[in-house]
């Protein structure tokens, strides 16, 4: 599964010259925990974070502290340009998203703008990954079985269960021989489980034939 269908579309962003204090307001009152600074042409130049716009912005209170702060306290920076982080670690629109989270963990990230070469595609975040683990079972089976018809060129032949994010895709009737898609059965559960993968929500899949099953299989002979 990539980035693009997991993002989220419509970022709000600031410039350079953006003041501090409104890109402070819009991540509180919108719950954001950054924003991606873009230029003129919309390419990513940097981010702001909660923390970039915290940091020497809070003056101590003297009643609260043995030891004061110094009077020649340094103003801190009233524009973006001066509290982003810059470059930005951005991601392509292209990337996998078990790579994101991966980025996500290690790096201790809540989010990355996407781009699309250098220019703003989206963000995402840690939620519009949890998004896709929540999906219900039953959206999941219809995508999936969907893709796996289209794929064999086989339409009826194919059961697909997802039970808790997990798939289980079985062929249920023997494909024309003239299938080229289906002619070899380790191929075909290659290439299906490789599409499973694809679907957002799973997050494991498993790829039965008919084949594994005597019982199921006409070319066994019935026991005399």
């Amino acid at each position: 599964m990539q980035v693009r269908d997991a993002m989220t579309r419509s970022v709000v962003t600031v410039g350079p010259d953006t003041p501090a204090k409104y890109a402070a307001e819009v991540m509180a009152e919108r719950g954001f925990a950054a924003l991606p600074v873009v230029d003129g042409d919309g390419a990513v130049i940097g981010i702001v974070a909660e923390a970039d716009v915290l940091r020497d912005r809070l003056p101590q209170d003297p009643r609260l502290h043995l030891i004061r702060e110094s009077e020649t306290r340094t103003t801190p920076h009233l524009l973006v340009r001066g509290v982003m982080t810059s470059p930005a670690r951005t991601v392509p629109l292209t990337a996998d998203i078990a790579d994101v989270a991966r980025l996500f963990v290690d790096a201790r990230l809540r989010s990355v703008p996407v781009v699309d070469g250098a220019r703003l595609a989206g963000i995402v975040s840690r939620r519009d990954l949890l998004r896709t683990l929540v999906r219900p079972d039953d959206d999941i089976r219809r995508d999936l079985l969907r893709l796996v018809e289209s794929y064999t060129q086989d339409p009826d032949r194919w059961s697909v269960t997802v039970a808790d994010g997990v798939a289980t895709v079985r062929r249920v009737g023997r494909a024309p021989l003239d299938t080229d898609a289906t002619a070899d059965p380790g191929i075909l559960q290659r290439a299906v489980t490789s599409l499973a993968r694809t679907v957002p929500g799973v997050i494991d899949v498993r790829v039965e034939d008919p084949a594994e099953d005597p019982a199921e299989d006409p070319a066994v002979d019935a026991p005399r």
